[in-house]
């Protein structure tokens, strides 16, 4: 049986052993605080039209987002009324929820290991951060993870994936992601 009590996830590990001090041998940090660090993942799935046209969609796409993160998602609901796109205040359009602590390290872990050697025609990630030292990238298929049973599903969702550092630069993002086997382009 697993001791939950003294467990922690294995790149937390890898991230307290090797991956900050090789971060501070590389930027030349005098401070352990100046180290950056994840800060959490924010996972998201947006149903668009289908949404529209079934309000049980959203509902899918909530319960698929909890599977593959292990922790509750919210539905997320439209701001504004739409006329054009038949959208009303208030309509179930999606899912997010907030990775943090050992789950948000586990759901990397996920990811890298399992979830993208899964995707078809996987060449790497393209390095897309927003300035501020935070990454996002989609996924066409949610059904690349294993938690998802592929004979249950009704529908294929795409998933943006937000890992959000305390990185200051896209450098020192993209040199802790590195390190945590972020399988990037060039």
């Amino acid at each position: 049986m697993l001791d939950t009590a003294n467990y922690t996830p294995r790149l937390r590990q890898q991230f307290r052993e090797t991956i900050r001090p090789a971060l501070r041998e590389e930027f030349g940090y005098k401070n352990d605080m100046q180290i950056p660090r994840l800060d959490k993942i924010v996972l998201n799935i947006g149903c668009g039209a289908e949404a529209v046209r079934d309000s049980k969609k959203a509902k899918s796409a909530q319960e698929d987002l909890s599977k593959i993160a292990g922790q509750h998602a919210v539905v997320t609901k439209a701001k504004k009324s739409i006329a054009g796109f038949r959208v009303r205040e208030d309509m179930p359009l999606g899912a997010k929820v907030t990775l943090r602590g050992d789950r948000m390290y586990e759901f990397l872990d996920r990811l890298v290991t399992i979830a993208m050697p899964r995707i078809r025609d996987f060449r790497g990630v393209k390095p897309s951060f927003d300035g501020r030292g935070n990454f996002a990238m989609g996924l066409k298929e949610h059904i690349v993870f294993p938690e998802i049973d592929f004979d249950k599903v009704d529908e294929v969702w795409g998933m943006d994936i937000i890992i959000a550092t305390t990185a200051k630069t896209d450098a020192e993002a993209k040199s802790l992601l590195k390190q945590f086997n972020m399988p990037f382009t060039s």
